[in-house]
């Protein structure tokens, strides 16, 4: 119940600061979490999907928010996966780590476009390593009885934020090189 209504006090900010030019980039953003995490690769007991919530953190800021529930959303709907009850917890721990990865990498991006392979690294990787926290802590503290489940995913995340940080430092990284006004843009666009 608390993810969900963190979760609509978010969307509520984000959609009051939502740019309407930056619409079909949500768009895109959100079709390529949805498409990303229908594959999934086997961890030790558990498996793992690209999440694309720093990408997301650095392109979308705010926008990302909407962008990952609608992606949600679908998936629920279409496929079961995560399901309509835990939508606003699974929204918070995505969009969460999205948003600190815009708040505390964004302005370095802006100021340092040239090095946005690792700046784009670092946000994959803190997407990620945040969102495992997270994941891990709903788990555990839903019930005792699940806390060694919660430490087998932690540890599955690992992997996961070596693969994310590479994806999305080179997406960004190319896209300093190619488009950069849509990361800049998303920089400038932040306040």
């Amino acid at each position: 119940m608390t993810g969900a209504a963190l979760s609509a006090l978010g969307l509520a900010v984000a959609l009051r600061r939502l740019d309407y030019e930056r619409i079909p980039q949500a768009a895109v953003l959100s079709a390529a979490f949805f498409v990303s995490s229908l594959v999934s690769v086997p961890v030790g007991p558990s498996s793992v999907h690209l999440l694309l919530n720093g990408l997301m953190g650095l392109l979308l800021a705010w926008a990302a928010l909407p962008a990952i529930l609608v992606a949600l959303v679908l998936q629920a709907v279409f496929f079961g996966f995560g399901g309509v009850l835990v939508l606003g917890v699974n929204t918070l721990n995505l969009a969460l780590p999205a948003l600190i990865c815009a708040a505390t990498l964004g302005g370095w991006l802006r100021r340092a476009p040239e090095r946005g392979f690792l700046i784009g690294a670092l946000a994959g990787a803190l997407g990620v390593a945040l969102t495992g926290v997270m994941v891990a802590l709903a788990i555990a503290l839903s019930d005792a009885r699940y806390e060694v489940a919660a430490q087998v995913i932690l540890v599955t995340y690992l992997p996961l934020l070596l693969g994310e940080a590479v994806v999305t430092g080179t997406v960004v990284g190319f896209l300093t090189r190619v488009a950069p006004e849509l990361i800049l843009g998303a920089a400038v666009r932040r306040g």
